[in-house]
């Protein structure tokens, strides 16, 4: 068995959470090996949907512009029943939140974030599987199997399984992967239209029995391309005893762990089996062609025990499985990946806090709860039956409202400070902020692009410790690693020479922010506040920072 050097964090998995995970490591300049069993990306549209706050994430990467030069916009839902339309959704956010909502077939979001990772200098070490891997206090000791049998040692401090549904990683460190399976099988196509329909709508067309239940469905997603949709229909039952008798256990579907979850083997749906479904609910009479691919997919509904144990974890797939309804699953990976990454970093520099890495389990796994509960409601009983607010629903599935006030890193606000943006809330983006060189205004997330741990210091503090007290603190506390970017009122005077400033010419960060005298707010990497502190004082900000810092030499 050939030895290789040791790497920081060996990845098994290189799908989007893989990916995102890898680019954030590389970002933050931490050494990665990323490696999966299959030859090539896979040519399925099978997550498309890609969140708003996914689109935030990628934007502090610094890769959404390829993003969103690669997708099409989401406007909104045409919904259906008995060929009577029942209304539209449309998906219309408050104008402070900088991203709408797209489509993006799953090959070409790996394709983006495979090349952003190219650009570190690190690549997928395709046709090659993690078999088995070993822990102690220091580090994990892994397996590998190449394509042509060959075996390679590799030593890393962590290991994190981003392999899916079936994961080995998952099943090695005996996690429970509680949950069922829903009976119904659903038929997948990647597949060209040419009706009259808005473009940028998705399609919800439903037959309903005499009893009132939903009988037939056709769900269909747009895509890049003239008239592209990606259509997801009921499975007939010739087809599915004919993917039964091939065995049915290829792709990511039913396998030798009973979990039945993803593409399944066997006969795929030709073109005319996906016409008999429009012609039986389309909106208006139509012809598919151009079928790129098709597939039966089974889905599942699990979650596991905890999102690691010791120094390997499992993120996406691995850990949480559930229905497509709202494109909520890649997108609750990528922040799964997001929230580990500066995590691992400041572990394998030896500057993280006792209780940081334990924070992944403590922050991700009630999200994941809630995101499998919330699609099975809704896959059962339709998004429409949700009694929560319109304006609410669509924020929660945007993934705007993920937060992490509960979280042992947030400094908890004083008694009685009832502001409406608390810590472990998401950093919101605002604009109008203008310097003064740049003759434009730019948005916050703009300054925050490419950086890590930013304190953003609003005001001048009359009541506090100097802004530039803060600042240097900041850089002690997190030994080097946390910049300040400071924002003045409109109409203050131009005082911050040597601290990077800002002018809050429309008022937006105030108003954002819940500030009016001098504040500072702590951004983390994944862009969620752990310190909301209002006239802060050095001692606040060290009480603040020694939550996920290291202290001391």
């Amino acid at each position: 068995m050939a030895r290789s050097a040791s790497t920081d964090v060996l990845i098994a998995g290189a799908g989007p959470v893989g990916l995102t995970l890898a680019a954030e490591l590389r970002r933050s300049g931490v050494s990665c090996r990323i490696v999966d069993r299959l030859p090539a990306r896979l040519p399925y549209a099978k997550a498309v949907g890609i969140q708003p706050r996914t689109l935030e994430l990628f934007d502090r990467m610094g890769l959404v512009r390829d993003v969103l030069d690669a997708a099409v916009v989401m406007r909104g839902q045409l919904t259906y029943v008995n060929g009577a339309e029942q209304g539209r959704i449309e998906l219309v956010l408050p104008p402070d939140v900088p991203y709408g909502f797209a489509a993006l077939p799953q090959y070409e979001t790996e394709r983006v974030l495979e090349e952003f990772l190219g650009r570190f200098g690190t690549r997928i070490e395709r046709s090659t599987e993690l078999v088995a891997f070993a822990q102690d206090p220091v580090g994990v000791t892994s397996r590998l199997r190449s394509s042509s049998g060959g075996e390679e040692e590799v030593r890393s401090r962590f290991l994190v399984g981003c392999d899916g549904a079936h994961s080995v990683v998952r099943k090695a460190l005996g996690l429970t992967f509680e949950g069922g399976a829903f009976p119904e099988e659903y038929m997948l196509a990647d597949v060209e239209v040419g009706w009259g329909l808005p473009p940028g709508y998705g399609v919800r067309s439903m037959h309903r029995g005499e009893d009132g239940a939903v009988d037939d469905l056709l769900v269909c997603i747009p895509l890049p391309g003239q008239g592209r949709y990606r259509m997801s229909m009921l499975v007939p039952p010739e087809l599915s005893a004919a993917r039964q008798a091939t065995g049915g256990a290829g792709g990511d579907g039913a396998g030798d762990d009973g979990v039945s979850h993803g593409l399944e083997g066997g006969a795929a749906p030709a073109l005319a089996d996906i016409q008999k479904v429009l012609d039986r609910l389309a909106p208006e009479p139509v012809t598919a062609s151009a079928l790129r691919w098709s597939s039966v997919f089974r889905i599942s509904h699990r979650l596991v025990d905890r999102y690691g144990e010791g120094r390997v974890f499992v993120a996406g797939d691995a850990a949480h499985v559930h229905p497509p309804t709202g494109a909520q699953g890649m997108n609750t990976g990528v922040q799964d990946a997001c929230n580990l990454a500066w995590k691992l970093a400041l572990a394998v520099r030896d500057a993280a806090h006792p209780r940081l890495l334990p924070s992944y389990d403590g922050e991700r796994h009630p999200v994941g709860e809630e995101v499998v509960g919330r699609t099975v409601r809704h896959a059962a009983e339709g998004v429409q039956a949700d009694p929560t607010a319109p304006e609410t629903l669509l924020l929660r599935e945007a993934q705007l409202l993920v937060n992490y006030r509960q979280s042992p890193l947030v400094t908890p606000l004083p008694p009685g400070d009832e502001a409406a943006l608390r810590p472990g809330d998401r950093a919101p983006d605002c604009g109008g902020l203008t310097g003064d060189i740049a003759a434009y205004p730019v948005r916050l997330f703009d300054l925050l692009r490419g950086r890590g741990h930013v304190l953003l210091v609003y005001g001048s503090h009359p009541a506090g410790d100097t802004p530039g007290d803060l600042a240097a603190a900041a850089r002690e506390l997190s030994r080097g690693r946390m910049e300040t970017c400071r924002i003045l009122p409109v109409d203050a005077p131009d005082e911050a020479a040597g601290v990077p400033h800002h002018h809050d010419s429309r008022g937006e960060f105030a108003r954002q922010y819940g500030v009016e005298e001098g504040a500072a707010f702590a951004v983390r990497p994944d862009g969620y506040l752990s310190a909301c502190l209002r006239l802060p004082t050095v001692g606040q900000l060290k009480e603040a920072l020694g939550r996920v810092f290291a202290q001391g030499t």
